[in-house]
């Protein structure tokens, strides 16, 4: 645990805007409560690195870098701006750099952290509608080509809203969907090549009910429903992360659950979560070796749908008569 508590100690003392000053980085603009920085993973022109300074969280937007971690926490960002160094180097260069004695934080106690601010993300956003599915084609498209179309029908929308804010204010936009615990909205969308990601309202977990014994625990909806398409009778309790950075309270809730099945990305980021999450719940089974040639369950889903056999195709003998019939 005592690698648990210096990471702890880290995420709860340490901002993340301080770090980026200590290693040279400095905000190119603000918009609202986010930062704007050029991203120190990768080259770029236009600042698309991406931290919410209340939370302490990050996203780069502008795509992906080395360690394929994307966002996350301060130890996540490590993670990325240090690759290929383990978790435990990372948290030794923070310590370092922040000057935080690390024989000082193994002795903290987990009951004596700081409190931490409330997952609140300050929107720029106005939400003017919310539709059920099968409206906006651009949208049905992308959840087609994620494998995922007939599993969504229960569980994802159509969200359109507006930007109040910053340099984007009075454009429209709209986006598939996914509703957290705290009434949020977890938004995903194909633009041209990029995968769109955001949130709208306060961040949090998504739990969706149902046995008091079994537990799945995913990263994002995406995964959550993929596996929902192999998994169609599956009762287990469902939640989903929406993030890494809300492990905390997905664990919270794990404790309970004498069977926790996590299914977390095959990345830098994933591994760091699942590591977390067995130090705790030491019971849980890591389940990625069921995509173990992929990133994470949807890709080998969508992998899957594209390497399917002419006669294996869904739908062929409709699209053959509907041929016939012109």
């Amino acid at each position: 645990m005592v690698t648990w508590n210096i990471a702890t100690q880290i995420k709860d003392q340490v901002a993340l805007v301080d770090l980026l000053a200590k290693l040279g980085h400095n905000a190119a603009y603000s918009s609202g409560k986010e930062l704007f920085y050029k991203s120190m993973l990768r080259e770029e022109r236009t600042p698309s690195f991406c931290v919410d300074e209340k939370l302490g969280v990050w996203y780069d937007h502008g795509g992906a870098n080395t360690s394929g971690i994307k966002g996350g926490n301060i130890i996540d960002f490590g993670l990325a701006f240090w690759y290929p160094l383990r978790f435990k180097e990372v948290l030794r260069k923070i310590a370092d750099i922040m000057a935080i004695p690390l024989d000082e934080s193994i002795n903290v106690p987990m009951q004596v952290k700081r409190p931490r601010t409330t997952a609140l993300k300050v929107s720029n956003y106005e939400i003017e509608t919310i539709k059920a599915l099968n409206t906006h084609p651009a949208i049905t498209r992308f959840l087609k080509s994620r494998g995922i179309w007939e599993v969504a029908q229960e569980h994802i929308k159509e969200v359109y809203y507006a930007i109040k804010a910053g340099p984007k204010a009075g454009r429209q936009f709209f986006s598939a969907g996914w509703q957290n615990d705290s009434g949020g909205w977890e938004l995903r969308n194909q633009i041209a090549d990029r995968d769109f990601k955001s949130c709208l309202g306060k961040k949090a977990i998504t739990t969706i009910p149902g046995s008091a014994d079994s537990l799945a625990i995913f990263e994002g909806f995406m995964d959550f429903l993929s596996w929902k398409v192999d998994n169609p009778e599956a009762g287990d309790t469902i939640i989903v992360l929406n993030s890494v950075v809300l492990l905390d309270a997905a664990i919270t809730k794990a404790q309970s659950f004498s069977r926790v099945h996590a299914y977390f990305d095959r990345d830098k980021a994933g591994e760091s979560a699942f590591q977390s999450l067995k130090s705790v719940i030491p019971h849980a089974v890591d389940q990625s070796f069921i995509y173990h040639k992929h990133k994470d369950y949807n890709e080998m889903l969508m992998a899957r749908k594209t390497n399917l056999l002419f006669y294996e195709e869904e739908h062929i003998y409709e699209k053959m008569l509907a041929t016939y019939r012109r």
